[in-house]
């Protein structure tokens, strides 16, 4: 069997692929599975250490961008539906999806206008303009909100969940060794959040008197991490300061507290691991969508959101210190979390598409 999964660009888009990758060798391991990326994208690094192939196509976003790049993105869509075809043409697939990012647009097209059985996964409740097209051509369509399939031809689409790495399913049931610290993850999605690193900063001074009893591992993204880094050295806090963290899964078996964005993925991965974030949603997302994943876990207990304009190192550090002060807490909001973890949705999206081939072929 041979299957191509198209787009990425971020973690967002990218890690839900991996997952149905993971999913089709699972049920079959003679599976030879193709991403189909971009060179910028982030599946160009990270696709190469996890095992598997990828095409590139030219392709770059259109949307919000000045009238130059406007042009030279237009220009590039005959090339890279070209490219797709070709692509396409010598892997020989038996099933395409495309999982968001700008480069699953013309990968789906192109597999949609050679006959080939064709599918988009969407992870967050307002869809993005490339699978908002795609709706019109895929023969299925994978949502993970029961809103977002108002949007869609219902006839094609199924409430699938978001798609989650085994990795992170299993960091629910690994023991946690004894630790001398209570671990925070500090993330901002695969580039930084440059107000989650600020507001961090902020709140080192007070955090400074329980440098005996916290550990940090903060991903800053590439561009601010030796300012970072010396920010933690200047207050004697123990911590791990990276631009890009590798092995996600391990960093939330030992994380004890979570802050980061509100991205669909993140969201996925921490429920599935059972873990406690306190989100900031980053307030500029398409439709204020990370906002309204994020007041989703509040209000279910699983889950504390801080707004970013009301943001602070004082207020930061007040949250912080009353989960590290209140284990009883700490544990309720953890169960809320495992309760909302769908560790089943790449196993209903490889199901529904092995289902579409069969009646295909």
């Amino acid at each position: 069997m041979r299957i191509v999964i198209a787009g990425g660009g971020t973690g967002g888009h990218l890690f839900p692929g991996i997952a149905i990758a993971e999913e089709f060798i699972k049920r079959n391991k003679q599976t030879e599975v193709l991403f189909i990326g971009t060179q910028k994208g982030i599946e160009s690094k990270l696709l190469g250490p996890a095992g598997y192939e990828l095409s590139t196509i030219e392709i770059e976003g259109i949307k919000g961008r000045g009238m130059k790049a406007l042009m030279k993105g237009f220009y590039q869509i005959p090339q890279s539906l070209w490219q797709s075809r070709r692509i396409l043409k010598q892997f020989h697939p038996q099933m395409v999806i495309g999982v968001g990012g700008y480069a699953s647009g013309p990968v789906v097209l192109a597999a949609y206008f050679m006959g080939l059985p064709t599918a988009i996964a969407e992870q967050n409740a307002v869809p993005g303009i490339t699978n908002r097209i795609l709706g019109k051509f895929a023969d299925k369509i994978f949502v993970t909100y029961a809103r977002t399939a108002e949007l869609f031809s219902r006839s094609k689409v199924s409430i699938s969940g978001n798609p989650v790495r085994a990795a992170f399913i299993n960091v629910r049931s690994l023991q946690k060794a004894e630790k001398k610290f209570f671990q925070l993850l500090i993330f901002g999605g695969s580039q930084g959040a440059m107000a989650i690193n600020k507001s961090v900063v902020e709140m080192l001074p007070q955090l400074s008197g329980m440098k005996n009893e916290v550990h940090i591992l903060h991903q800053t993204g590439a561009r601010e991490v030796e300012s970072v880094r010396a920010a933690y050295d200047r207050h004697g806090i123990s911590a791990d300061v990276t631009a890009f963290i590798i092995d996600m899964a391990e960093a939330y078996r030992q994380a004890d507290l979570i802050i980061c964005r509100a991205g669909a993925t993140s969201l996925a991965e921490i429920t599935a691991a059972g873990k406690v974030p306190i989100l900031i949603p980053f307030p500029w997302a398409t439709n204020d969508h990370q906002t309204k994943n994020a007041q989703a876990l509040a209000d279910r207990g699983a889950a504390i959101m801080i707004n970013e304009k009301d943001l602070s190192g004082n207020k930061l550090f007040e949250v912080v210190e009353g989960l590290l002060s209140n284990p009883k807490k700490l544990r309720l909001l953890e169960e809320n979390s495992a309760k909302l973890g769908n560790i089943n949705a790449a196993s209903n999206i490889v199901d529904a598409c092995l289902e579409l081939m069969s009646l295909r072929n």
